[in-house]
């Protein structure tokens, strides 16, 4: 396991498919993922907001990539941002 990166190691390692975390968070299995960009289809969409953009670009729109959070709790966070200390800390690893 990749241990004691910094936030570059850590970018670097979720662009390569890994799942990463930071020693210093007390959330218990918490961890982040990017999720890869694809084509959203307007049939597919359950969110009407997500829908109707769809709708009016002809029935589908690109979908941008982004980092996810497994939180503590089993929930997930589409979108995480980092904070200044995430950014600055040096214990980020790569969840196995």
């Amino acid at each position: 396991m990749e241990k004691n990166m910094n936030f570059g190691g850590a970018i670097t390692a979720l662009k390569q498919g890994k799942k990463v975390t930071r020693k210093g968070w007390n959330g218990k299995g918490m961890f982040l993922w990017l999720k890869q960009g694809n084509t959203i289809e307007s049939s597919w969409c359950k969110d009407p907001m997500l829908k109707s953009i769809c709708d009016a670009n002809g029935g589908k729109t690109e979908g941008l990539p982004t980092v996810c959070m497994k939180t503590a709790d089993n929930k997930v966070l589409t979108g995480w941002l980092a904070s200044q200390t995430d950014m600055l800390s040096e214990d980020w690893e790569v969840v196995e």
